[in-house]
C-alpha cells in the first residue's frame, strides 16, 4: 500500500502515565491510567480514549462517504465509539469496540446498510477486522 499520508507521535516518560505529542505538535497530550485500572485518572487521557476518538472520527468520515456512494442524504449523524481493555486470559490484555451510529433521515435498512457500508470502507475497521471484538449498534 502506498500511504497517502501518515501521522507520526511519540510517547515519553512511564508510558500510561507519560506524554505522547505528534511530530507536528498539534497533538502534544500528558496521559493517565484511568481509575478503574488502578491510576489517578483525573483529567488526562489515555490511549484508549485517542484510539476512540480516531475510530469515531474516521468511521463516521466513511458513513457519510457510503451515504454519497449510495446517494443517500443524510441529515443529521453522529457516532460514538466506546473502547474498553481487559484481560485476554493468556496474561496480556485486548480491546473491544462498540460502534454506534445515530442516522437520521432515512429508514431502518437503509441505516443498517450504511452503517455496515462504513463498517467496510474505514481504515480503523478494516485494521481491527478478526482481530478484536466489534459491536455495531444503530442508536
Amino acid at each position: 500500500m502506498q500511504a497517502l499520508y501518515t501521522a507520526s507521535a511519540t510517547a515519553t516518560g512511564d508510558g500510561r502515565n507519560g506524554h505522547v505529542r505528534s511530530a507536528d505538535g498539534v497533538l502534544d497530550l500528558d496521559l493517565a491510567v484511568p481509575k478503574e485500572m488502578g491510576g489517578p485518572g483525573g483529567d488526562l487521557t489515555n490511549p484508549e480514549e485517542l484510539f476512540a476518538a480516531g475510530y469515531a472520527a474516521c468511521f463516521h468520515s466513511a458513513l457519510k462517504a457510503a451515504a454519497r456512494l449510495q446517494k443517500v442524504t443524510l441529515t443529521d449523524t453522529a457516532v460514538t465509539v466506546d473502547i474498553g481493555v481487559g484481560p485476554n486470559g493468556q496474561g496480556g490484555f485486548q480491546l473491544r469496540a462498540g460502534i454506534e451510529a445515530e442516522i437520521s433521515g432515512v429508514d431502518e435498512t437503509t441505516a443498517r446498510q450504511l452503517l455496515d457500508a462504513a463498517h467496510q470502507l474505514c481504515p480503523y475497521s478494516n485494521a481491527t477486522r478478526g482481530n478484536i471484538q466489534v459491536e455495531l449498534t444503530l442508536a
